[in-house]
């Protein structure tokens, strides 16, 4: 299931080209997956959890287009990937702020959401980080990164999950 639902999202992050980074990766996916189908894009698996970290170095040993980083978004550089993809990291308010930072102007971030996603409010997120959400097929938010990462984002560790923006 969540290897046939990580593919689903693979058209979306092509179209947007490399590098890819998957915020929260956890057991790999939608990570692992994506770096499967597109061989040609250089994807690293975000995770601030170090077991989880560890199992992930494992798991990607065979793909050569696949790195490992072990930390938590609000502490990586902004504006260096083309794609920022998400699955079941975080209410998509919160993921939204931990994604979009790390985006690159003419990128997305692209969350695998469920239907109680509330599009009004992480579109209001999305344009306070310089970014605007776009039509996207269903179960899908993708968010287009128009501008340079505002000053005062990413915000510190924690802050996004306890003060949401929207």
């Amino acid at each position: 299931m969540h290897v046939t639902e990580s593919l689903a999202g693979a058209e979306l992050v092509r179209s947007f080209g490399g590098p890819v980074v998957d915020v929260g990766s956890g057991g790999g996916a939608p990570g692992l997956p994506l770096a499967a189908a597109l061989p040609e894009l250089e994807v690293t698996l975000l995770e601030a959890n170090g077991r989880k970290c560890a199992f992930l170095e494992l798991a990607a040993h065979d793909f050569p287009n696949v790195r490992v980083l072990n930390g938590r978004a609000e502490e990586q550089g902004v504006d260096g990937y083309a794609v920022a993809v998400a699955k079941a990291l975080a209410p998509p308010v919160v993921a939204v702020e931990w994604c979009l930072p790390l985006v690159r102007p003419d990128g997305a971030a692209i969350l695998w959401v469920g239907p109680s996603a509330e599009p009004g409010r992480v579109a209001r997120v999305a344009e306070q980080l310089g970014g605007r959400l776009q039509p996207s097929p269903a179960g899908f938010l993708v968010l287009r990164k128009c501008g340079p990462t505002p000053a005062g984002f990413p915000r510190r560790p924690g802050v996004a999950r306890k003060r949401p923006l929207a």
